[in-house]
């Protein structure tokens, strides 16, 4: 079962939003991405008094945002006994230098807020060695701006001193480990493609989707259990979890729940989490899914096309599937959404509504499939055909220079399980 999230009132951190409109882009878009920089906060702890928001042609280079809206932010701070300011776009290290200097609070930017959050929620070992690899990236190239107090003797003739020593020693130590959560990273890579091989009888779906669009909830829904981690708050779980479905008697599936995307995700934090994505790169069909209820689904489901393309699957077989049909207020929404996408399902998650017509979907994608391979392969590596229970079928067997040349059908997921190992 869900556990509520419990905030100590003394502890929580008051937060200001600080979001530029940059020549090109809209008021509108700009209040979006603050409403969930907003949500992004209470899911960190943060308590969010106030916005900011100024429109510039670019950002200024030495704080983002102009010195007296910078003076703005002070006041607000001093007036809301903020210690914390959150900007909705990165910042570079000298931008974060020269803002806590000017401000005296801390000062975040989206990735970091992003970063601590996954810190929190990170439960296994892999996913807290992904975490740790993606903040050590990004804090690696901060770290010249974080020794300030040493700023007089970082380099230079007559000023190389204790301070630069020990701050090549602390980049020798994030480099070091950097490298280590690397090859720990790899390790689980294997050990993941492993347990991959083991399961290679059985057609795998991967759910995908922004954050919050109740991936967690339709897995539980599918598998009729309730042990996946549920909550009504953006990255509730950041570890795939796997679970057998039967979309029919004696038809297995095994279902994949995803780690959710959002917009403006830390480039760190997608490499960091390949291992985990690998399970959607390598399923046999991704289920996009897709919370209809919110009023900016279209971004939300262009966020998550560009990292399905960033990963370089966009062309695998997908379904897309609307959920939370059961918050609309207005019945034309559905209706309009059904004459958009024709080939999408829509269900609801919470309440199992049409849950099995996604069931009898997924049957019939994985079951029509249907793939040709051509190969030639060492005469022992053949006991791998025998393994595949009669699924793939030998359409044509010649002998070609001391190996086999031969011709496979079979549904998609086992030839491309084939390719993987005979590869």
């Amino acid at each position: 079962m869900a556990t509520e999230q419990v905030i100590n009132p003394e502890m929580q951190e008051r937060a200001i939003l600080v979001g530029v409109i940059l020549a090109g882009v809209s008021q509108w878009t700009v209040d979006d991405h603050l409403d969930e920089l907003e949500a992004l906060s209470d899911t960190a702890g943060a308590e969010v008094m106030e916005r900011v928001v100024q429109r510039r042609m670019k950002p200024d280079s030495a704080y983002f945002i102009g010195a007296g809206k910078v003076s703005d932010v002070q006041k607000l701070c001093r007036e809301y006994d903020a210690n914390l300011v959150i900007f909705d776009d990165d910042l570079s290290p000298v931008q974060v230098r020269n803002l806590e200097k000017k401000l005296n609070v801390k000062v975040l930017d989206r990735s970091g807020l992003i970063l601590d959050i996954f810190a929190t929620r990170a439960r296994t070992r892999e996913a807290k060695v992904q975490v740790e690899l993606a903040q050590m990236q990004y804090y690696y190239p901060r770290l010249t701006k974080m020794w300030s107090h040493l700023r007089g003797q970082q380099g230079g003739v007559g000023f190389r001193g204790p301070g630069e020593t020990q701050l090549e020693v602390d980049r020798r130590v994030v480099q070091r480990r950097i490298t280590q959560l690397k090859k720990e990273l790899d390790i689980i890579a294997r050990q993941r493609k492993t347990r991959r091989e083991g399961r290679q009888h059985v057609p795998t779906v991967a759910l995908v989707g922004y954050t919050n669009v109740g991936k967690s909830t339709l897995l539980n829904a599918l598998s009729d259990k309730q042990d996946a981690f549920v909550e009504d708050r953006l990255f509730a779980t950041l570890d795939p979890k796997i679970r057998r479905v039967e979309t029919s008697p004696n038809n297995p599936v095994l279902v994949i729940d995803t780690v959710g995307f959002i917009r403006k995700l830390p480039h760190h934090l997608v490499a960091s989490f390949r291992s985990t994505l690998e399970e959607a790169i390598t399923a046999d069909l991704i289920v996009h899914v897709v919370d209809i209820s919110h009023p900016q689904l279209d971004e939300q489901m262009a966020q998550t096309e560009k990292v399905l393309e960033d990963l370089e699957i966009k062309d695998k077989p997908q379904l897309l599937v609307f959920n939370k049909i059961d918050r609309l207020d207005s019945p034309g929404v559905l209706t309009r959404m059904q004459q958009d996408h024709p080939g999408a399902l829509f269900i609801s998650a919470t309440r199992g509504l049409r849950v099995d017509d996604l069931k009898q979907r997924l049957e019939k994608m994985l079951d029509t499939q249907i793939e040709r391979l051509e190969i030639r392969v060492e005469p022992a590596r053949l006991t791998m055909l025998d393994h595949m229970n009669g699924e793939i079928k030998v359409l044509d067997k010649a002998w070609d220079e001391g190996k086999v040349k031969l011709i496979l059908e079979g549904p998609s997921q086992s030839i491309q399980k084939l390719k993987r190992y005979f590869s």
